[in-house]
């Protein structure tokens, strides 16, 4: 009897000592949102055959606005996205076009990765769309990490359930798993190479894998980021695409 009261102690103490879910979401919210964003990265897509690499510059201010350049390679180069609230548009130098992704287009790969042009429209704050609770708390690549199911507030969230793996120290996610309505899982998310800029907690790498493909994803690496920097008005502006 003594060792069960002590271990049901045990177990309250760790509960008392566990942040409420909304707390914990919060400050991931913190870390991953800022007012503006400037950051050069590496996308590495990992086909059948061959891998794929692209390099590109992205400006982004709050959640709403969004403006990626490509860089490499050649064939890729010169290709634009600009996303504004609900709104996203791509050009493309090689027909000098200018088109709007809408609809079930949302749903296309993003340039063949593992990541959706939906993905992109739904990067806003977990806490706004999600109701959370803590169910666990699990040891994952070496860190200690909460266990948070996300169920969306609303039907239109793209994924309606999560789960992410926070890490305890820093407030990142450090793993995402992603589902459908039914329950299917859908994607997977990992986080590494955590960094500390401008105050934030940031992860620098993230592998995002498509659990309906074959392959081992998509590797999107942050080579480098300034936070809370001037962006000029013009960069997210539509006619910036075609200049």
């Amino acid at each position: 009897m003594k060792y069960i009261i002590l271990f049901l102690l045990s177990i309250s103490s760790v509960m008392a000592q566990t942040p409420k879910a909304e707390t914990i979401l919060a400050k991931v919210d913190d870390n991953m949102f800022s007012q503006t964003k400037v950051s050069e990265s590496t996308m590495i897509i990992y086909g059948k055959r061959r891998d794929r690499t692209m390099t590109s510059k992205s400006y982004s201010k709050g959640i709403d606005e969004t403006y990626t350049e490509y860089l490499s390679p050649a064939r890729e180069k010169g290709t634009k996205m600009l996303k504004l609230d609900d709104k996203l548009w791509i050009y493309t130098p090689s027909s000098d076009r200018t088109i709007q992704i809408s609809g079930h287009m949302l749903r296309q790969s993003m340039m063949g990765s593992d990541v959706s042009y939906e993905d992109m429209m739904q990067e806003k704050e977990l806490i706004e769309l999600y109701n959370a609770s803590v169910i666990a708390s699990e040891e994952i690549n070496g860190r200690t990490a909460w266990v948070l199911e996300l169920i969306a507030k609303t039907e239109d969230v793209t994924y309606q359930k999560m789960k992410i793996w926070v890490d305890q120290e820093y407030y990142v996610p450090l793993k995402e798993d992603l589902f459908a309505k039914s329950g299917q899982l859908l994607k997977t998310i990992s986080f590494g190479d955590v960094q500390k800029i401008n105050g934030k907690y940031v992860p620098m790498k993230m592998n995002y894998k498509d659990v309906l493909k074959a392959g081992k994803g998509t590797d999107f690496i942050i080579n480098k980021m300034e936070i809370d920097s001037n962006i000029p008005e013009h960069i997210f502006n539509k006619g910036n695409l075609k200049k």
